[in-house]
């Protein structure tokens, strides 16, 4: 008996494997692992976008997307209390519908599900705003052209001192976030650390305490998010140095862990465009806006829109 034990642990042993990473396409793929990990690290690839235009003056300051009834829509990130609809082929705004009774502090997302528009009013560049809210729209009132708005109010687990950091240099701002069939989650703009930490509220109408579930090191400002819960993607936009434009790519992940999978970065070949928004229905196309900079006189970048394909990217 203590022989068949000892073969058996021997067997087991011969064939568990060591964890890491199991993905050939990887960087650091082990052909020993027989276990994933999570620990896989890929290739940072740059693209082009297949096209850009240019927007309306009036869409300078564009700080989301999403495309809803074949169309996209848009907001301002600031005193604007209105949502624009666009035309995907050419940017031109199609309608502009007004917020009666709203006011745009600092809106700088949009999202949606079935029956409702989410915008982020939660802009927080000096860490000190006790007043975050989303706003819910129903889309139905939206097309009737009465809004009716109701509001879900939050706090930061974590956060217990509102005094001003300096201009930039919070760790509590806020610029993505997505709604899945339950929830909404937030993904902040960590300034000082370049990370983005992932906070859960519920979507329902109220005031809530943001539980904060994991961070990752995007290494760069987060400005947006898009979220296919069937597909199982989550895309979150940003920027780092000299403004670079990236995408991060998140999939294959456990639950709604959505650090704990594949993890992507693509940065596209748009320099000093601060990109602020992401739409895509299929997961492999995906729009992006960006608002108006001028530095100085030597920077003048227009606001836009451009289309990108990850095909590619992600079948690899």
């Amino acid at each position: 008996m203590l022989l068949i034990g000892l073969l058996l642990l021997i067997h087991v042993s011969c064939n568990s494997g060591n964890p890491g990473c199991t993905d050939p396409q990887a960087l650091n793929y082990d052909p020993s692992s027989m276990e994933e990990d999570d620990s896989c690290v890929y290739e940072v690839v740059t693209i082009n976008p297949e096209w850009s235009i240019e927007l309306s003056d009036q869409l300078r300051e564009t700080s989301g997307l999403i495309l809803w009834g074949g169309d996209l829509w848009t907001l301002n990130d600031d005193t604007d209390p209105r949502l624009y609809r666009l035309d995907t082929l050419t940017g031109e705004i199609r309608e502009s519908i007004y917020l009666w009774r709203v006011v745009n502090r600092d809106w700088e997302e949009i999202s949606q599900d079935e029956d409702f528009i989410y915008v982020g009013d939660f802009g927080n560049n000096n860490g000190t705003r006790e007043d975050l809210h989303i706003l819910r729209i129903s889309k139905r009132s939206l097309l009737s052209g009465h809004p009716s708005v109701d509001s879900i109010r939050f706090t930061y687990s974590d956060q217990t001192d509102f005094s001003n950091p300096g201009f930039n240099q919070t760790e509590f701002d806020c610029e993505a976030f997505v709604v899945s069939s339950d929830s909404i989650y937030l993904f902040t703009k960590q300034w000082k650390s370049g990370y983005t930490t992932q906070y859960v509220v519920p979507k329902a109408p109220g005031s809530y305490v943001a539980k904060k579930r994991a961070s990752f090191d995007t290494q760069g400002q987060v400005t947006g998010a898009n979220y296919l819960e069937q597909e199982r993607i989550l895309v979150l936009c940003g920027y780092s140095g000299l403004m670079q434009p990236f995408l991060y790519l998140f999939y294959e992940y456990d639950g709604d862990d959505f650090f704990s999978g594949i993890q992507k970065r693509v940065n596209i070949a748009l320099l000093f465009h601060q990109i602020e928004g992401v739409a895509s229905v299929d997961g492999i196309k995906y729009y992006l806006s960006n608002e108006h900079v001028a530095e100085q006189s030597y920077i003048n970048i227009p606001q836009k829109l451009h289309l990108v394909d990850l095909g590619e990217i992600l079948s690899r």
